[in-house]
């Protein structure tokens, strides 16, 4: 496993400037955002096998996000949530990215995932 590693530049140039439509909340999200590169397929699925069994209330079909039950639910439920052990972090939801819709559909598992959390207190400019 490597990283985290921060959002690149280039990806927060493409969502201001590129697909424009999108940068009204998730901006500033993308600025605290990381990556966490794994070595090859078989040690993202350990790695998706050991959240999803620690973490079963963030999978993307369960969670109830801000735009679901309202900002101020949400950060009162995410402030209840279970954190990683020996840490602040509050992990509320993970879900493969939406780029991989076609290689789903098509029963490939997917490659990249969306795992968003706070450190420490849940903040509302930081909801991605």
């Amino acid at each position: 496993i490597q990283g985290p590693v921060l959002k690149p530049l280039q990806s927060l140039f493409n969502k201001m400037f590129i697909r424009r439509g999108q940068i009204s909340v998730s901006v500033i999200g993308d600025m605290t955002r990381a990556t966490l590169l794994v070595k090859d397929e078989e040690d993202l699925r350990g790695v998706v096998t050991k959240i999803e069994d620690a973490f079963p209330d963030i999978n993307g079909g369960k969670f109830q996000g801000p735009n679901k039950i309202g900002m101020v639910k949400f950060l009162e439920e995410v402030a209840e949530m279970k954190k990683v052990p020996g840490s602040e972090i509050i992990l509320y939801r993970f879900k493969p990215n939406s780029s991989q819709k076609e290689r789903m559909s098509t029963g490939d598992p997917p490659l990249y995932f969306n795992l968003n959390f706070f450190d420490g207190i849940p903040e509302y400019h930081r909801v991605g």
